[in-house]
């Protein structure tokens, strides 16, 4: 053994921050010396391009050998290990992955595509094939690339750093499919557990955790969806759907991305929808998460396939005419030891102190909107789906848990903003970053905010003082019109304006009306089980309720089940109760909606002017004592015009007179009450005509809505 260095020492031991300083080739003294660690080997040899062929010297039983060339020059390493002997390339003899451009966008946090250049991406270098390595980890020791390729030994491949604190490698024959992981010693020398690469972009099936190498630049590109179908002017009617638990294999098991592609997109366009939005897709440790606690935000879940059989899913999507949107999750993430938490040993994506980086309610971990790397992090993650996948839009969740420091927090539990403000002013510049890179990169794509907050211009331009999204969802209708609607008929007159309410605010966004998979769940029972009466009512309270959603003003959400009046709540953990359908009463509802979508499809008055005031006119509001209302959507058009007529008591109705905009002959459109949907097809024979004062004399059926649209 000959006498040996500190850094020699910190290689042997798997500690060195720089290894490309020790390792590799460097003039020493004016000779050319070579310097390899590989462990388990008993022989190397350095072999340049010319065919020198030059002896290393093992220095160390560990595994270090050291040696000199005649010159500076490309070269190999010849191992022997056991009776085998191999060539292999130098990792430590390659140029820098990241370029000063790079390292300058990085810096300023303005590296929009961010996935191009962090996680782990195949690449020739110097004609050789291999993968390149790039994390983030400004506080870590140390950090190496662990994986198939190296036994999982984390002294083989040390990284080096750069920039401000981007740690990389290049690794020769590291291919497409290895597993691997992050080896990380912390500031303070601790050896921290194994982490996932935050930017990888495929993982292993839970309750395994490694990444996986892909090369995304290879991944097939799905078709484009129709270039105007998210416009405020078009309708937009969507399908939300858990992928797994939309429908099952004989034996409970999910479906394929590929399987889905075959059965879900033809089914949502058969049903009249014109998007589906998926629950997240983004790779999750816990089934019951629902995916809203993403370790992996830039890989499609391994559960239902790989990279590609995503695509294909949304290329199948795109085939139907269909929009996808994703349930996009920038609002937390779980603590869960291979993931983001406590990440290079300090809290670099979340908050230090508790009271700002952690949620109380679901026990996760907030992002710090306010370092500059992890907003950067996240804004391109959204540029990844719209970019990789095709994706049309993003459902950003939980906003209004970013948006204030308060949110759910006791007293004297949360730290004021610089004001003394509860608004949490990095959070709101990120929104309004990523919204404008969003429709700025893709102007055809668009966003949807979860807030159920009072916060203004949620969905109105950032230049105006908005926070940018296309649209948001309406949480206020929802709770209001499901409170009314579960009560008892009787009852109702004395609620009345839980539905007028809406109509005070309802362009003041561009609104959603969403029947999501949270109005399913945690005892709310389902939409159905929400229905008051014996059966009948039940069913015809459900039929004038969808009714009502599809002619009121706003964009149009339902979740999977709603529209077969599931009568369970929805269960992760197995199918849709697809058997209802064998049930006419549970058909009946399934025909409605697909006619209600198809109505709001081809009828402009009701979608055109979804988000104008212009685009709506009250008719009846007074009548609490009968539970009936009416109002009139309005088109671009002079005679695009729908009268909508709502009887929410179990009465008929007969000579109900509503004046109309209007003479002439106006046809039934649509009655809920028809026999077709389960109903006593009590209606207006096709067709009323208009007195002279612009009235029409109908008959309102029981609990049921009527539209009527001008002769054209």
């Amino acid at each position: 053994m000959t006498h040996l260095s500190p850094e020699a020492f910190a290689i042997i031991e798997g500690r060195h921050a720089d290894p490309f300083r020790y390792l590799g080739q460097h003039d020493v003294d004016g000779r050319t010396v070579i310097r390899a660690f590989l462990p388990e080997a008993s022989r190397v040899e350095a072999v340049g391009d010319n065919g020198e062929v030059a002896p290393l010297a093992r220095i160390h039983d560990a595994g270090l050998f050291t040696g000199t060339m005649s010159g500076p020059q490309r070269y190999r390493l010849r191992a022997t290990f056991g009776d085998h002997v191999t060539d292999l390339e130098d990792p430590y003899r390659f140029l820098p992955i990241l370029t000063d451009f790079d390292l300058h966008l990085l810096g300023e946090g303005n590296h929009e595509r961010l996935y191009d250049k962090l996680g782990a991406h195949p690449m020739v270098l110097d004609g050789v094939d291999g993968v390149g390595f790039v994390v983030l980890a400004p506080n870590a020791r140390r950090v190496s690339v662990v994986g198939d390729f190296n036994f999982w030994n984390a002294r083989r491949h040390p990284m080096r750093v750069r920039g401000n604190g981007y740690w990389e490698l290049f690794i020769p024959r590291a291919k497409a499919g290895d597993h691997y992981k992050f080896d990380i010693i912390g500031p303070q020398g601790e050896h921290l557990p194994l982490k996932s690469d935050p930017m990888a972009f495929a993982a292993e099936m839970r309750p395994k955790t490694a990444s996986i190498v892909v090369d995304e630049t290879r991944l097939p590109r799905p078709r484009p969806a129709p270039s105007d179908i998210n416009k405020l002017d078009r309708p937009v009617s969507i399908y939300e759907v858990h992928l797994g638990s939309w429908r099952r294999k004989d034996n409970n098991q999910w479906l394929t991305y590929r399987e889905l592609a075959e059965q879900l997109p033809a089914y949502a366009r058969d049903m009249g929808f014109t998007h589906i939005e998926f629950l997240p897709v983004s790779e999750h440790p816990f089934d019951g998460s629902w995916g809203y606690q993403p370790t992996g935000l830039f890989a499609p879940t391994s559960r239902f396939g790989s990279p590609e059989d995503f695509c294909a899913l949304v290329d199948a999507c795109h085939r139907e005419g269909l929009a996808v949107w994703l349930d996009w999750v920038p609002g937390h993430f779980p603590d869960d030891p291979h993931g983001l938490g406590h990440f290079d040993g300090t809290a670099l994506y979340e908050h230090a102190n508790p009271m700002q980086g952690r949620h109380l309610d679901w026990g996760t971990l907030i992002y710090n909107y306010g370092r500059t790397e992890v907003a950067n992090f996240l804004r391109s993650n959204a540029l990844f789906w719209l970019e990789r996948y095709g994706i049309d839009g993003l459902r950003v969740d939980a906003v209004a848990s970013m948006l204030y420091l308060d949110y759910s927090r006791p007293s004297g539990g949360w730290i004021p903003n610089k004001y003394g403000g509860r608004e949490n002013l990095e959070a709101i510049e990120f929104l309004r970053r990523t919204n404008i890179e969003v429709f700025g990169h893709f102007p055809q794509a668009t966003t949807a905010a979860e807030d159920s907050t009072a916060w203004p211009q949620v969905s109105r331009p950032v230049n105006i003082g908005g926070l940018g999204f296309g649209y948001k969802w309406n949480m206020g209708w929802m709770h209001d019109t499901l409170r009314y609607v579960g009560k008892d008929p009787i009852h109702r007159k004395y609620h009345h304006g839980e539905i007028l309410f809406g109509l005070h605010y309802a362009f003041s966004e561009n609104f959603i009306l969403p029947l999501s998979h949270d109005e399913v769940v945690h005892g709310k029972r389902s939409i159905l089980g929400r229905m008051p009466g014996d059966d009948w009512q039940r069913f015809a309270n459900l039929r004038a309720y969808y009714s009502f959603m599809f002619g009121h003003p706003g964009k149009k959400l339902l979740f999977m089940g709603c529209e077969i009046a599931q009568e369970r709540e929805w269960n992760h953990d197995s199918s849709l109760d697809w058997h209802l359908l064998g049930d006419p009463k549970y058909a009946g509802i399934q025909a409605l909606i697909r006619d209600l979508n198809h109505l709001y499809r081809n009828q402009p008055a009701l979608h055109e002017r979804d988000c104008e005031p212009e685009g709506f006119d009250w008719l009846i509001t007074e009548d609490a004592d009968r539970n009936v209302f009416a109002w009139v959507r309005k088109g671009f058009d002079e005679r695009a015009r729908c009268v909508v007529v709502v009887n929410f008591s179990p009465n008929v109705y007969y000579n109900y007179r509503v004046r109309v905009p209007l003479g002439g002959t106006w046809r039934e459109v649509f009655n809920s009450d028809s026999s077709h949907y389960g109903g006593s097809n009590v209606g207006n024979v096709g067709q009323v005509h208009a007195s002279e004062d612009q009235q029409l004399n109908l008959i309102l059926p029981p609990m049921a809505a009527v539209f009527l649209v001008p002769e054209a």
